[in-house]
């Protein structure tokens, strides 16, 4: 009996301690598409522009045109604790985002952190452009 129950023991200590599962922002089916040309997209003709559209990804997604005239997307979502859902904030600039949880502040141009506590980049997702409609998938 007492040997079941230490083997029971290590199990559920080899369960609870393996994989931190909290701090990982979790994979989740994106796929918006809009016409390029769409009102709430009108930040996106410039670049530097950027746009936060609700209701794709964890905390909802973040489009920002680079000034190569590409563009990147990345989950608001921040890296910092994501198991919180806390959703970064575009700053006045449109060159960062802000979590406003934690302080830690984001580069829109690769979703590298740039200011602390955090440590990894934001998630990104693939952008496509085609036919005057843009593509955020994973």
């Amino acid at each position: 009996m007492i040997r079941k129950l230490c083997l029971l023991a290590v199990i559920l200590l080899t369960f609870f301690s393996c994989g931190k599962s909290g701090d990982v922002i979790p994979n989740v089916s994106v796929n918006f598409q809009a016409d390029i040309n769409d009102p709430r997209l009108s930040a996106l003709h410039s670049p530097g522009g950027a746009v936060v559209i609700d209701g794709y990804g964890i905390a909802g997604l973040i489009i920002y045109r680079e000034p190569d005239m590409s563009y990147v997307a990345y989950d608001r979502c921040s890296s910092y604790l994501p198991q919180n859902h806390c959703a970064v904030t575009l700053d006045n600039n449109s060159l960062t985002v802000t979590d406003p949880c934690s302080g830690s502040k984001f580069s829109l141009a690769d979703g590298t952190p740039v200011k602390a506590p955090a440590t990894r980049s934001l998630k990104a997702y693939s952008v496509n452009v085609s036919n005057f409609e843009i593509f955020v998938s994973n």
